[in-house]
């Protein structure tokens, strides 16, 4: 069993990696494979409503000058997605949210693919507005059919500065909690 877990964040180190990180460490301590994904900064373009994956059924996007279709198929090999975005004015960040709109687009129309992996968002945030960024990754998941585990709060951490998460006691723990309930949760699946 593997899941992914993209990071939505333009920092690749900063407060989003840090807890994506602290969920991989319990998955791989309970036998889940991982691979991570930096999204944040890389090229990425929103969807341009063309129809192409709803006529061309072939599981990929038709515009293929970016990244989209590169993370879709590890998104698609994998029995798990962690996403993982900062709060940026309430929301996730750009990039985030195109790989959302694409993939639930392609997948969808090739037959719901995404349907019945487990699906878990995080969000890092400084103050307010992370509510809202993790209903928007978890829209991806709930339109797709997917199984989302639960943890023992709100898949959160609080951290301004980069790095600043790491004092943010509750909000891993939190994020330890999530992995070893999507471990669970993917062996009570698959085995």
């Amino acid at each position: 069993m593997k899941v992914l877990a993209i990071n939505g964040s333009p920092r690749k180190n900063g407060n989003t990696s840090i807890l994506l990180n602290t969920v991989i460490e319990e998955l791989q301590q309970n036998g889940i494979e991982t691979e991570f994904f930096q999204l944040g900064g890389k090229k990425i373009r929103g969807c341009s409503a063309c129809g192409k994956c709803r006529e061309l059924l072939n599981q990929r996007c038709s515009n293929d000058n970016d990244v989209l279709n590169e993370c879709l198929e590890k998104m698609l090999a994998a029995e798990g997605i962690l996403l993982g975005s900062p709060t940026y004015f309430s929301d996730v960040t750009a990039e985030m949210k195109a790989l959302i709109d694409r993939s639930g687009y392609v997948t969808r129309s090739n037959g719901h693919l995404f349907k019945r992996k487990v699906g878990a968002a995080v969000a890092a945030v400084r103050r307010s507005g992370v509510q809202h960024a993790l209903d928007t990754m978890n829209h991806l998941f709930t339109i797709s059919q997917m199984i989302i585990p639960g943890s023992n709060y709100w898949n959160l951490g609080i951290g301004g500065p980069e790095g600043a998460v790491k004092d943010d006691e509750e909000g891993l723990t939190t994020m330890r909690v999530l992995g070893e309930n999507m471990a669970w949760l993917l062996k009570k699946i698959h085995t």
